[in-house]
């Protein structure tokens, strides 16, 4: 279905949009949209997001027009906002859960638990329980000491091997270090999980977030593909689920990802009988339907230097410049002045770490003006505190749908 079809109507009736205030934007309409809520609606001037569903419903349909093979299973951690969560379980997307507030956030929105993966390689045992309590049957692992946890607390459940990729794919933040099983421990699991008699269903891997080298994903199925065959040499049972983990961007690299992994399931994969193929993307779907919208709160002149404070900052929003290493850029809202002067930005905090950006070109802003962020929507709200009182969490999101 394309996204002209996906109408404004269709769209509002998804869970966690349902009931709210979805404003339909004209191609272009963004910034006039972001006026309208500083005029109208935020008196405050208090920071906001806008979620643009429209951007979200094209996503969709450049994933199943590249992927259709692949089930994505949304990553939660990446921008729990209900709106986003619901609006893609109506669009046909499932879920990749790493903790039971996120099972919780996801089943919350009456999603069936037949759509988690409980995708995390180590997990507390009471949030097992939890799991198991609630019907979410489908998980990973990377250590035998997992598979005792899980033994113990959910013997029904449904496992993935996760295993470390061996190739380098210049992610923007590596997952190896943390998980994933070394190829030498790959048989001591298989035989530990056979040895437990719980039920290996497939294999699971992650290049790592934001991956810039789309060959890493070739490289990752065929190691999936030698445990797939290890399974058989043991005479276990055939193993019917390959996850292929996140690190997808937009643009030009989703495309190249995509191409890469098409040639690498017709390489290693070309007519397996009964397999499903999953993958936990975030960013991609969640990354540019997020603007942010912040207010000027202080300002200092040094000669030709201009020093401006912002309500939304490092320990807020834009922890991504250091837990993410994002790259951040903005543009200031119905400014008039034309010449740009050299500008540092801090956020709110006492703490000078918070620090937005240096020697960025700015025009002269005044206290009370507003200096917008796109690209706002992946591992920033989400990982958020509320240092020296600031609460991201408090930041509301307002609802758009533009015609892209």
């Amino acid at each position: 279905m394309g996204s002209n079809s996906r109408n404004l109507q269709g769209l509002i009736g998804a869970p966690g949009v349902r009931g709210r205030r979805v404003a339909a934007l004209p191609k272009d309409g963004l910034t006039d949209f972001i006026e309208s809520v500083v005029l109208k609606r935020n008196e405050a001037k208090e920071p906001f997001y806008v979620l643009d569903l429209g951007v979200v419903s094209e996503q969709m349909d450049k994933w199943c027009r590249n992927l259709p093979m692949i089930q994505p299973f949304y990553a939660v951690k990446c921008n729990p906002e209900p709106a986003l969560i619901g609006l893609l379980a109506a669009l046909g997307a499932n879920f990749d859960c790493a903790s039971r507030a996120e099972i919780e956030t996801v089943l919350s929105l009456g999603i069936s638990p037949d759509q988690i993966i409980y995708a995390n390689p180590c997990k507390q045992e009471s949030h097992i329980k939890y799991a198991a309590s609630v019907g979410v049957n489908l998980t990973t692992f990377d250590s035998k000491h997992e598979l005792e946890k899980i033994r113990k607390w959910h013997p029904k459940c449904a496992l993935l091997l996760r295993i470390k990729p061996s190739q380098e794919s210049g992610a923007r933040c590596q997952l190896g270090p943390k998980f994933g099983a070394l190829s030498e421990e790959v048989v001591p699991l298989l035989k530990a999980a056979h040895a437990a008699k719980l039920t290996l269903s497939g294999v699971s891997f992650h290049i790592g977030s934001a991956a810039t080298c789309p060959a890493a994903f070739r490289g990752a199925i065929e190691e999936a593909k030698s445990v797939f065959e290890t399974t058989e040499k043991m005479g276990m049972p055939k193993m019917t689920i390959l996850n292929i983990g996140g690190g997808f961007t937009g643009g030009l690299q989703f495309d190249e990802a995509a191409m890469a992994i098409k040639s690498a399931l017709k390489a290693y994969f070309p007519s397996e009988q009964g397999l499903t193929i999953m993958s936990e993307p975030g960013r991609f779907f969640a990354e540019s339907a997020f603007t942010l919208a912040t207010t000027v709160i202080g300002k200092r002149v040094r000669g030709e230097l201009r020093e401006y404070w912002i309500n939304d900052g490092i320990y807020g929003s834009m922890n991504c410049i250091i837990f993410d290493h994002a790259t951040l850029t903005c543009k200031p809202l119905a400014c008039t002045s034309t010449r740009a002067y050299s500008s540092t930005v801090f956020g709110p905090t006492c703490d000078a770490l918070d620090t937005v950006m240096k020697d960025h070109l700015l025009p002269d802003l005044q206290v009370n003006d507003w200096l917008v962020f796109p690209n706002m929507g992946a591992y920033t709200a989400a990982a958020g505190s509320s240092f020296n009182g600031f609460n991201t969490s408090a930041i509301l999101t307002h609802l758009a749908y533009s015609s892209l």
